[in-house]
């Protein structure tokens, strides 16, 4: 069996560990790579879509990224217990017409013992914001 470290039960270590291997890939924008970090069968809540296994993860990832230009990403610790994480993000593009947004999020994630993320919840919104005001 495939396992992704760390694995739970987390510690704030690991934890934070997860958060930033989690950033690193969806900030590298390569749906295969972000994939592996989930189960065959992962469920997904992504705003009102809901997702179902690795291969439907790969089809929204790229057409997420098609449309989400010079996507940059941060995501924060905010809870964990046994075999959950918490996060908050915010991330940053830009359509094709040259607007730019920021989304704000939370995530709720469980894994599996293996390491590998069962369930994923995410709730976003995005705002408006003009290039001079990016942070990330």
């Amino acid at each position: 069996m495939e396992q992704k470290h760390p694995l739970p039960p987390f510690t704030f270590e690991t934890a934070t560990q997860k958060v930033q291997l989690a950033e690193d890939a969806w900030n590298s924008q390569d749906p295969e790579r972000v994939s592996l970090a989930y189960t065959i069968d992962s469920e997904w809540r992504n705003r009102s879509q809901f997702i179902n296994g690795r291969a439907e993860i790969v089809q929204f990832l790229s057409g997420k990224w098609q449309k989400e230009l010079d996507y940059k990403l941060k995501k924060e610790l905010w809870a964990f217990t046994g075999n959950r994480i918490a996060v908050r993000f915010e991330y940053e593009y830009h359509d094709a017409a040259g607007q730019w947004y920021r989304a704000y999020g939370n995530e709720n994630w469980e894994f599996n013992e293996h390491g590998l993320m069962q369930k994923r919840y995410a709730s976003i919104n995005d705002v408006l914001i003009n290039e001079a005001d990016r942070r990330l």
